[in-house]
């Protein structure tokens, strides 16, 4: 039996569902996922394994025009995963009319890279206008699948995971076979801390923040964090603090339970905030942050 392996890398516009797609293809939550637009700054890998295949997803951050050094970094990761994927997973929604006119629209196209169509969130429509966004994307890419799904509801990922492996090359594994990721600890450390400021602070707050593990001890029955918060001004600092410290308590006590859930045992999270001014426009602390 011949076996198949491949990069397959999942593009699209922000907030379609990349995040919850690649979640619920790899059966572990490895990226965060909140109603925000710009939650996924990172390439992140999640493989998925069976006796005569080996797939290597690659969840990206929207597509966007960038506004500073960060989010120019965040589209070098978006570039990247157009330029070595053996596959393009196109995640678009029920509500996107026109995501198929546009620059990233033509590289894909010019790319020659096979392409599956993802059309998310199925739950929110009904049949005359899916069947309308459906069409729309067989004549933009008339050679590719156009795979309607719900990410959250989990409907229809049989067919686009059939559908993939349809389309995968033949090769070896790049990866040991009970591999899951290619990030470290500390990072999902790292993105569940930011995943509670994401959905605890409104406005340009979680966007002017970054989280940096200072120390990481794995004892056997505890795991021990301390953890800083970057923010970009002093008035942002207060905000994250907030009255008497009560909504860093909130951060740091929603954020231990889903890190023991994650790493199956007792945490112990120290958090701290620090002004670092203008960090989104300093090349060498982004660098420092993982960003390139």
């Amino acid at each position: 039996m011949n076996h198949k392996s491949g990069f397959v890398n999942i593009l699209g516009n922000p907030n379609v569902g990349k995040s919850t797609i690649m979640n619920a293809l790899v059966g572990e939550k490895l990226s965060i996922i909140t109603a925000k637009a710009q939650t996924t700054r990172h390439r992140i890998m999640g493989i998925v394994n069976g006796d005569d295949f080996q797939i290597v997803y690659s969840d990206t951050p929207g597509i966007l025009r960038p506004r500073y050094k960060l989010q120019e970094t965040m589209m070098n990761f978006v570039n990247s995963a157009l330029s070595d994927a053996d596959m393009i997973l196109y995640v678009t929604d029920v509500n996107e009319r026109t995501a198929y006119e546009g620059e990233y629209i033509d590289k894909i196209k010019e790319s020659n890279i096979p392409v599956i169509i993802a059309v998310n969130k199925v739950d929110i429509t009904d049949q005359e206008n899916l069947e309308k966004v459906v069409e729309s994307w067989h004549q933009a890419f008339p050679n590719s699948p156009v795979i309607p799904i719900s990410a959250i509801k989990k409907f229809n990922l049989d067919s686009l995971l059939n559908a993939i492996l349809d389309k995968l090359p033949e090769g070896p594994a790049y990866f040991p076979k009970d591999q899951l990721t290619d990030k470290y600890e500390r990072f999902f450390a790292s993105e569940i801390i930011r995943e509670k400021i994401l959905t605890n602070y409104k406005k340009e707050i979680p966007y002017s923040v970054e989280i940096e593990i200072e120390s990481f001890e794995d004892g056997k029955d505890l795991l021990k964090i301390r953890a800083l918060i970057h923010v970009t001004r002093d008035s942002q600092k207060g905000i994250i603090i907030g009255h008497k410290g009560l909504m860093l308590k909130r951060v740091g006590t929603e954020a231990r339970h889903d890190m023991e859930d994650f790493f199956k045992k007792k945490v112990f999270l120290e958090l701290y905030v620090k002004v670092t001014k203008d960090w989104r426009d300093k090349p060498l602390v982004l660098k420092r942050f993982g960003y390139r």
